[in-house]
């Protein structure tokens, strides 16, 4: 067994017991109530599952356990020439300031990652003991040449740029899929897993996996413990369809995803490719049920989270008030503003997707457009350093270096420089003093995250009294700020008062530019009022806490749900159902049809009968033998319950002279061939139809692959062969179309698997459940085992029916009832088979059985 907690860890360690609780989580977020044992209870295999001791577990911190791929500390050797290491938080890292947002007496953090710095393996031990009593913090020491693989090789030169729509069309664009940069990057992964797995308490412990450096993690920690609460949240956009699905292991990551609970991302637009992604490439649909997108995955729900990362607030205020920043902001007011100069300002990194040529040649552009300009207008680019190593990196340098000369050689004169390009590493009191003092900000990335300069500038320029008084401001003076964005940053929609530009579009830039510089001085104010307000109550806490809030709504069912893994490798997932959902044994059924004397069985075709699939749709020699065989048996009264109609089932079924068909869901019922059709709901008129299939027919034309189905008393649009997309997207209008026009007519309008049907009110396979075990009673053969075997949602009538019954009339007293579904998943019935072939094998054991009985 893992150990129990990180504090049984943090106790060898320091030598101490561990603090009394304090600060319980539920105050912001509710506490989670566990049951104890239940995990090694409801497990199939012991092994599989974790338990911590619950005596000791209630004395524990409610805590969350924050992974990403760098600790946020600041290392260094010492200076006195030891050997020993320097440690310190860094304040800029968003990890940290995460914490900070969610308050030390709310939440206990533990921190997992890797350091900024080799640690040679001799002091790793002394590191990993410093680190977790000083800082709460788990080192993950990877070796030197699988972190390069990791790290500069899948990572960021594989993962990066395609998250970047960057297609690896030639070796130069892109890196090509490199199979052993995989394997690095799932045995980091994996490491990353093993260090969890020594400090997490997987009963109450929160776990949260930062960014695309770690997507397979989901996948081993849900292996390990079926019911852990983990989150995920990705910083980096992630592409269309169309981009991610050139990926080599595309399903890997996205089943990974999918072990997650709660899946972040921080626009709408980046979770609507993953969804996407997801349907298409895994078959995988999303429904939105009171604001709260999900999707099912094996009967576990994972929720996608749609909210964008804000900034550090109280940091902020602190760097502003600081006198360094004071005194820099001076010094920048006297080199600009005193010579009647005014700032534009950029910050990026020097790297291909932040378009810092681009904004140069719109400078290059506006200053040839308006010549005024020329001497008072200045462009200060701050380009920190790139992450990443490579060609690209040198290219985008040498690029950037080459426009700024010739812009400033064109336009420059004696004390003014047009561009101002500072490649070295400021300090951040810097950088927000040039915030303080630019009139405009530019960001024109031409893909990205979501970049959080805008943020900061826009809470730089509210600014405080100290700083209003070196600018010169009356503090009753309303702020202002401008913006110009780019539309393919992450933080372009929660910035409606911007200036929004296509970066590509040079001329839209340079006129965004000059607009930002002549707009009215009331206009700038209200504009930047609004981000104001947005910024400073949508800070890092705020986006913290929601992302909390929402992982434990998501993972509040776990305790009562049972857990089975299935798939190898990174094809493992989990499936949670409901605990007293089995499957049904062959044994346990066998037994229960030789011990009873009246049965009914009532069986579904497309899907249980028959794969889904299937081309030919026929009933197989087999099976017609089975059912022939169980018919032949006067005790038993067979059914098939299909969507199909009678003429379908009549052709299919010729020589089975016992066999009950209840045809289109159960409008048209039939109990033996020699009998005739009868209908389980007064006859209707189909004049609906003359309405609904004009209406099918315009969706049809335009839906490639979708098809009609006109039944005698229904009419089916399958959008099976379609588009995914387009088609789920038809079908939900369709179905509001088909409703208005169809109001007032006796008819039901519902969706099912990759359908939009119409059908006679009141019909439903229940009914023909019902009206067979009324029928048996009225013979005086009330059933003392009844079978019930269904694959879609409208079996679950049938279910319902079967499992309400068992206490009334219609069922023998001491009746064995099997309601089975095909697939494990929520359903109403009580057991299940995995597929239609372990259906025909249980129904063949029956066959034999039934055989047996009758010779004897």
């Amino acid at each position: 067994m893992v150990s129990r907690s990180y504090s049984n860890l943090l106790e060898l360690a320091s030598g101490e017991a561990p603090s009394p609780s304090f600060g319980r989580m539920s105050r912001r977020i509710p506490r989670i109530m566990t049951v104890a044992g239940i995990m090694s209870d409801l497990d199939d295999d012991g092994s599989e599952s974790v338990c911590s001791d619950p005596s000791s577990s209630s004395a524990q911190k409610d805590r969350i356990i924050i992974v990403a791929n760098q600790l946020p500390i600041r290392v260094q050797r010492k200076n006195d020439g030891s050997k020993g290491w320097l440690f310190s938080w860094d304040e800029n890292s968003l990890l940290l300031q995460l914490k900070d947002g969610l308050g030390d007496d709310e939440l206990e953090v533990i921190y997992v990652g890797c350091l900024k710095e080799e640690i040679h393996p001799n002091e790793q031990d002394e590191v990993s003991q410093i680190l977790l009593e000083t800082f709460k913090c788990v080192p993950t020491f990877v070796p030197p040449d699988l972190f390069t693989k990791f790290y500069h090789g899948f990572c960021k030169q594989q993962l990066w740029p395609l998250f970047h729509y960057m297609l690896p069309l030639s070796p130069d664009l892109g890196g090509r899929f490199n199979r052993s940069l995989w394997q690095a990057y799932v045995s980091v992964n994996k490491i990353f897993a093993d260090r969890i797995m020594e400090v997490i308490n997987p009963e109450d412990d929160f776990v949260w996996v930062h960014d695309y450096h770690l997507m397979v993690l989901p996948t081993f920690l849900r292996k390990r413990f079926n019911r852990v609460k983990l989150g995920f949240f990705l910083h980096s956009p992630f592409p269309s369809s169309e981009i991610y699905k050139t990926l080599p292991i595309r399903e890997e990551i996205l089943r990974a995803l999918l072990n997650s609970d709660l899946i972040g991302f921080h626009t709408f637009d980046y979770a609507r490719h993953f969804l996407s992604c997801c349907s298409r490439m895994l078959g995988i649909s999303y429904e939105s049920k009171r604001g709260y997108i999900g999707l099912e995955y094996y009967g576990r729900t994972v929720s996608i989270k749609i909210l964008p990362v804000g900034i550090h607030m109280g940091q902020l205020q602190q760097v502003l008030s600081l006198p360094e920043t004071e005194a820099k902001v001076s010094e920048l007011v006297q080199q600009f503003n005193h010579q009647g100069r005014t700032l534009l300002l950029g910050v990026d990194d020097m790297d291909i997707f932040k378009g810092i040529s681009l904004k140069l040649l719109a400078m290059e552009q506006l200053l040839l457009q308006h010549p005024e300009k020329q001497g008072n207008v200045v462009l200060v680019q701050i380009a920190n350093p790139a992450r990443g190593k490579g060609k690209d990196v040198k290219e985008v340098q040498e690029e950037t270096y080459s426009t700024v000369k010739r812009i400033n050689e064109a336009f420059g004169r004696p004390g003014y420089e047009p561009v101002i390009l500072i490649d070295k590493p400021l300090k951040f009191y810097e950088r927000i003093a040039y915030y303080v003092v630019a009139e405009c900000c530019l960001v024109t990335a031409v893909r990205d995250g979501m970049n959080l300069i805008p943020y900061e500038y826009i809470i730089s320029r509210q600014g405080n009294e100290k700083l209003d008084k070196v600018l010169k401001l009356d503090s009753s003076t309303p702020k202002k700020s401008m913006l110009v964005v780019s539309e393919f940053i992450g933080c372009s929609p929660s910035l409606s008062g911007a200036i929004r530009v296509n970066p590509w579009n040079i001329d839209v830039v340079a006129d965004a530019m000059d607009s930002a510089l002549v707009m009215p001085e009331p206009e700038k104010q209200l504009r930047h009022e609004k981000h104001y307000r947005y910024v400073s109550t949508h800070d890092v806490g705020y986006w913290a806490r929601s992302f909390l809030q929402d992982l434990e709504r998501t993972c509040k069912d776990h305790v009562r749900r049972r857990c089975w893994g299935i798939g190898f490798g990174l094809s493992f997932r989990v499936v949670a159902l409901d605990p007293n959902f089995r499957k049904l044994s062959m044994e346990h059924i066998v037994s229960a049809y030789k011990r009873t004397t009246t049965r009914a069985i009532l069986l579904d075709y497309d899907g249980t009968l028959m794969p889904q699939n299937a081309i030919d749709k026929k009933p197989s020699a087999k099976t017609i033998e089975i059912i022939k065989t169980l018919c032949r048996d006067k005790n038993n009264m067979v059914f098939i319950v299909s969507a199909r109609s009678r003429t379908t089932l009549d052709d299919w079924f010729p020589t089975c002279e016992k066999l009950g068909i209840a045809a289109e869901h159960g409008y048209f019922l039939r109990t033996s061939q020699d009998e005739e059709w009868e209908t389980c709901v007064p006859p209707v008129e189909c004049c609906w139809k003359e309405i609904a299939e004009p209406v099918m027919q315009l969706y049809t034309e335009t839906t490639d692959g979708s098809v009609i189905e006109d039944k005698e008393t229904s009419m089916v649009w399958s959008y099976e062969d379609a588009d995914p997309d387009f088609g789920s997207c038809q079908a939900k209008e369709l179905l509001d179309h088909l409703e208005s026009v169809l109001a007032n007519e006796p008819v039901t309008v519902r969706s099912g698997q990759n359908i939009v049907e119409v059908k006679p009110q009141g019909v439903s396979k229940g009914l023909v459940a019902k009206r067979l075990l009324s029928a048996m009673q009225e013979k005086g053969m009330s059933p003392d085992f009844v079978l019930c075997i269904g694959d879609d949602r409208s079996d679950e009538d049938m279910f319902e029916v079967i499992m309400s019954s068992m206490s009334g009339p219609s069922m023998a007293p001491t009746a064995e009832v099997f309601a089975c579904t095909v697939g494990r998943k929520p359903s109403k019935a009580k057991y299940y088979l995995d597929d239609t072939t372990e259906i025909v094998r249980l129904m063949q054991g029956l066959a034999s059985v039934a055989e047996q009985m009758l010779s004897l």
